[in-house]
C-alpha cells in the first residue's frame, strides 16, 4: 500500500482514513506493507508494517521491464527543480541521450544510479520532484518484496506512478483510491498535469475504489473510466481507544465549529456568511475555525469587515487529542465544504455526541440520516439550521443521540471487508489472464 502521510503526521483527512482502513483490513486478515515517503519512527506499527521510501536504496538498472521503458516514463513526468544533491534535469538528460544513441549502460560505468532518495513528506514546492523520486523508490520497493504480496494499492494522485512502477515490475495486480479527485479541490480551474497523473493511475488500475458514489461519478464521467472498474466504498470513524473526560467549558456561550483546510474546496467563506447571520439574532454564539490554508487571510479580512472578530477565533490546525477536545467543546459542527469526496470530520464530530450540519455536495450525506443537510452556497438555510440547534435543546439532542447512534454503525471494519473482496476479485481477474496465456 502506498500512502502519502500516516498518522500522527497527517495533514488532511486522508491519513487519518489510511489508519482506520489498515485497521479495518488487519482486523479481516488481510497482511498490509504501508509504504510512505518519510517515516518518523513513532507511527503506530501494531497492526501494519511502515516501510520508509527514504531508506530504500534504488538501483536503476535491476528494475524489470526494461531499463528504457523506465527512463521513458520517468522523462515523462515534468520536474520542476533540480534534483539536488542527486542529479539534475540536465544530467538526466544527457546520460538518457547517451542510452538512447548507443545503448550504454551508465550506471555500470558509475555508482549514480544507485541512490537513495530523502523524502520530505511534505505538500511543498518540490511535491512533483517527489512523485517522480517516489515512483522509482516504489519500483524497487515492489522488486525487494517480490513474493511477499498479492495486490498494490495507491492512495490519491501523489501514489498513482508508484502504483504504477510496482505493477510493471511484479505484474501484480492495481487497486487505486480515490480520496479527493482535481475537481474537488479546484473545480472547473484544473491543475492539467495533476488531472493527467489521476486519469494515468485510474487507466492503469484493474480496479478504482471511490469514497462515494458522488466520486465515483466524477471520475466515470470527468476522466471516462469504464464505470465496471469504479467501485464505491463509503468511508467509517474509529471510535478512541480511551474515552477521555470532556474538558470543562469557561464560557456559557454556545460553540460552533468549523474543522477543516481553509481552502475554496471546504467553503470556510460561506461559514463565515452564516455566522454573521446567527450573530445578528443571537448574540452569545463563539465561532471557532480550526484549520489553516491558503484562504485565511480572506477569511480573516471578511471577519472583520463583518464586524464579528470579537466572537470569532482561528484556532490553526489542529491534529490528534486537540480535534477531539475540540469536537467535545463544540455545541454544533458545520461542514459546509463546496465539493467534499466524503468527509470523515462529521464523522468524528458525531462520535461526540454534537449534531452536525453538513453540505448536500458531500459524499458522507449519502450514509448519514440524523445530519442536517444544506446547499453550501445557501447561507441562510445554513444560518437557520445553526440557530435551531442551538436555541432549540431538544432538536440538538435528538440530532446528537441519533447521531451517535448511526455513526456507531459505520465501522472500518466493515468498510475494509468491502476492500478485502475488491482485492480477492483482481486477483482472481490476475489469476484467470495468467491461465488464458
Amino acid at each position: 500500500m502506498f500512502g502519502w502521510e500516516f498518522p500522527p503526521h497527517i495533514a488532511g483527512g486522508l491519513g487519518t482514513a489510511c489508519y482506520g482502513m489498515t485497521r479495518g483490513l488487519a482486523q479481516n486478515d488481510v497482511q498490509v506493507t504501508f509504504v510512505v515517503p518519510h517515516a518518523y519512527g513513532d507511527e503506530d506499527q501494531r497492526f501494519i508494517r511502515v516501510v520508509n521510501a527514504s531508506d530504500v536504496e534504488t538501483l536503476f538498472g535491476s528494475v524489470s521491464g526494461g531499463v528504457e521503458d523506465l527512463l521513458d516514463k520517468i522523462s515523462f513526468i515534468r520536474i520542476d527543480s533540480n534534483m539536488v544533491p542527486y542529479i539534475s534535469p540536465e544530467e538526466y538528460a544527457s546520460y538518457h541521450e547517451q542510452y538512447v544513441k548507443n545503448g550504454t549502460k551508465v550506471w555500470e560505468q558509475t555508482d549514480l544510479w544507485k541512490q537513495r532518495y530523502t523524502f520530505s513528506g511534505k505538500y511543498g514546492a518540490n511535491l512533483m520532484e517527489e512523485v517522480a523520486r517516489y515512483a522509482i523508490v516504489a519500483a524497487q520497493v515492489a522488486r525487494n518484496l517480490e513474493g511477499q504480496f498479492d495486490v498494490i494499492h495507491a492512495h490519491d494522485w501523489l501514489t498513482y506512478f508508484a502504483g504504477i512502477a510496482a505493477k510493471r515490475v511484479s505484474g501484480k495486480p492495481l487497486v487505486v483510491h480515490m480520496h479527493a479527485t482535481e475537481y474537488d479541490r479546484s473545480g472547473e480551474h484544473v491543475n492539467t498535469q495533476v488531472y493527467a497523473i489521476e486519469k494515468a493511475g485510474m487507466m492503469a488500475a484493474d480496479r478504482v475504489i471511490a469514497v462515494s458514489n458522488l466520486t465515483r461519478r466524477i471520475v466515470i464521467t470527468r476522466y471516462g473510466i469504464p464505470a465496471e472498474k469504479v467501485v464505491t466504498v463509503h468511508n467509517a470513524v474509529r471510535f478512541a481507544e480511551n474515552g477521555n473526560e470532556a474538558p470543562e467549558r469557561s464560557i456559557s456561550d454556545k460553540v460552533v465549529t468549523f474543522l477543516g483546510r481553509i481552502t475554496y474546496q471546504k467553503g470556510p467563506d460561506y461559514f463565515v456568511e452564516a455566522a454573521a447571520k446567527v450573530l445578528s439574532r443571537v448574540p452569545n454564539v463563539r465561532f471557532v475555525m480550526a484549520g489553516s490554508g491558503d484562504m485565511m487571510n480572506h477569511v480573516v479580512r471578511r471577519v472583520a469587515r463583518l464586524g464579528i472578530a470579537d466572537r470569532f477565533h482561528f484556532t490553526g490546525f489542529l491534529r490528534g487529542e486537540d480535534v477531539h477536545r475540540m469536537f467535545q467543546l463544540s455545541d454544533v459542527y458545520v461542514m459546509p465544504s463546496v465539493s467534499e469526496p466524503f468527509g470523515i470530520s462529521p464523522l468524528e464530530a458525531m462520535r461526540s455526541n454534537v449534531p452536525v450540519i453538513i453540505s448536500k455536495q458531500s459524499g458522507v450525506a449519502e450514509v448519514l440520516d440524523y445530519a442536517v443537510k444544506v446547499d453550501y452556497w445557501d447561507v441562510d438555510a445554513m444560518a437557520d439550521a445553526i440557530y435551531g440547534l442551538i436555541t432549540y435543546p431538544a432538536l440538538a439532542r435528538m440530532f446528537a443521540s441519533k447521531g451517535l447512534e448511526e455513526v456507531t454503525n459505520l465501522k472500518w471494519k466493515d468498510a475494509a471487508a468491502k476492500i478485502k473482496a475488491v482485492y480477492e476479485a483482481v486477483v482472481r481477474e490476475q489469476q484467470q489472464k495468467n491461465d488464458q496465456k
